[in-house]
């Protein structure tokens, strides 16, 4: 355990602020906490070449913006809001949540005095250009851009050391537990991810189909950090099935996998399940607005299951499956090299096809006018014969990116007590707190919001409390 810059570790005096966690939320909080604060480290559990936890995932963030630049249009308060509003069962805090958008305007302006640089939207399923903004070289480009920023202003960073477990005075943390001693501190920072990566954790609220996910974030996402919290007495916030899951393909890796395993189909063809029928709508709304409700909706099928099918009309409009789609001639050939039986999957294209209202014109830009009619689920846009071979499918299964349950915090990032009374130097910024404004939808992009916003807000209260300890 050897930190890039500082004085050896752990013992010695205390840090002013340790912020565990070195991905995107932890970065903004230690580099924010640096401008009051003298002395702060981050503790990263991965070693250098792994550091980052999901930011490493990810490629753009999601924000108010009044102009165009680097984004195709304006994108206000109220729209971003609505949007918000608009997925699973709305925001968990609505006060917290509103911050959340209400600060999302000044972050690109702070990433860019901190060094992001910044490409042209991607063109592609139904593109993000006006209401996200790509970061060059994405999300390891991020975390090595902070990572320099870090550099320059003295901070600390130690690599390879897991926190176990926070030593408790009354409601003040005097240090953290790792496997080499304990690191003492005025104020903590709690940036360390949520609990996916712990199969038996997710297997509480879902049983055996936990066996069955995919974990396309970080395996050093264990929760052990929130488990500490809870047991000093830490009040919860978020949905215990609450995550953050798309679909991805079913042959990615059990961890890690990020974003080249997500598939991008669903819109332009069906899905069906393991008895060959269809069971939600693939078109009910723009594919950002709706692809993550996929991990959850696969969750609940037979087996975990699902088999995204479409044909050669629309195979050009998404990016390809990382591993490549089965192909074949026909339905029922195609069906059955994805194991399925080759009856029930033509009849339920024959039954789709047959539903589509015509008239429609399809437009994959826009929420267009494809729809069926007399079929359910419906299809509500997007929707168009299947007809045209080659057809291609790929089976796929939840892969989860992050959960929501985590800490309830207050409006200043302070973690706050099952009696009600905050800890009086401990904070959270990111994944471990994102139960407090994502229910059970997802917009994307706005992972890194909230981590940006609550990484600035956690790491300015802290450097204010190391202060006060």
């Amino acid at each position: 355990m050897t930190p890039s810059t500082g004085s050896s570790l752990p013992g010695g005096r205390p840090w002013d602020v340790v912020v565990i966690g070195g991905g995107n939320a932890g970065l903004v909080a230690a580099i924010t906490a640096r401008q009051q604060a003298q002395r702060v480290l981050i503790v990263e559990r991965a070693q250098a070449p792994m550091r980052g936890g999901n930011t490493r995932h990810t490629r753009n963030i999601r924000c108010v913006h009044r102009h165009a630049d680097e984004f195709t249009g304006p994108y206000t308060y109220d729209e971003l809001w609505r949007d918000l509003c608009g997925i699973g069962t709305g925001p968990s805090n609505e006060k917290l949540a509103a911050r959340t958008v209400r600060d999302s305007e000044i972050i690109p302006g702070w990433m860019s005095r901190h060094g992001v640089r910044w490409q042209r939207p991607l063109a592609g399923t139904l593109q993000l250009g006006r209401t996200n903004r790509f970061f060059l070289g994405g999300g390891k480009a991020l975390v090595n851009t902070y990572h320099r920023a870090a550099a320059r202003l003295g901070i600390a960073v130690c690599n390879g050391t897991t926190v176990e477990d926070l030593v408790m005075e009354g409601d003040r943390c005097r240090g953290l537990v790792t496997g080499s001693g304990v690191i003492r501190a005025r104020a903590v920072v709690c940036a360390s991810g949520g609990f996916e990566a712990d199969i038996d954790w997710l297997r509480r609220y879902w049983g055996d189909a936990a066996d069955n996910f995919l974990i396309r974030g970080s395996r050093d996402n264990d929760g052990r950090v929130i488990a500490a919290l809870y047991a000093h007495g830490a009040a919860r916030a978020g949905e215990e099935r609450g995550f953050h899951a798309v679909a991805i393909d079913a042959r990615s890796p059990r961890f890690d996998g990020g974003i080249a395993t997500r598939l991008d189909s669903i819109p332009f063809g069906i899905v069906v399940n393991s008895d060959g029928r269809r069971f939600y709508d693939e078109g009910e709304e723009i594919w950002p607005k709706r692809y993550a409700i996929w991990g959850r909706n696969i969750a609940e099928q037979p087996g975990q299951i699902a088999y995204s099918l479409w044909d050669a009309k629309v195979s050009r409009l998404f990016l390809p499956p990382m591993y490549g789609p089965a192909e074949a001639g026909s339905i029922e050939e195609l069906a059955g090299l994805l194991g399925l039986d080759p009856r029930a999957v033509a009849g339920t294209v024959a039954g789709f096809n047959a539903s589509i209202r015509p008239g429609g014109t399809f437009d994959p830009a826009i929420l267009d006018d494809s729809a069926t009619e007399g079929i359910t689920p419906p299809k509500s846009h997007w929707a168009q014969p299947i007809d045209t071979p080659p057809y291609y499918g790929v089976a796929m299964r939840p892969g989860i990116t992050f959960t929501y349950l985590g800490v309830a915090v207050t409006g200043q990032a302070r973690v706050l007590r099952t009696d009600g009374t905050t800890f009086a130097n401990v904070y959270a910024a990111g994944e471990i707190m994102s139960g407090n404004i994502l229910s059970t939808g997802y917009l994307a992009g706005f992972g890194l919001t909230i981590g940006s916003v609550w990484g600035r807000i956690a790491g300015a209260e802290a450097s204010r409390g190391a202060h006060d300890g």
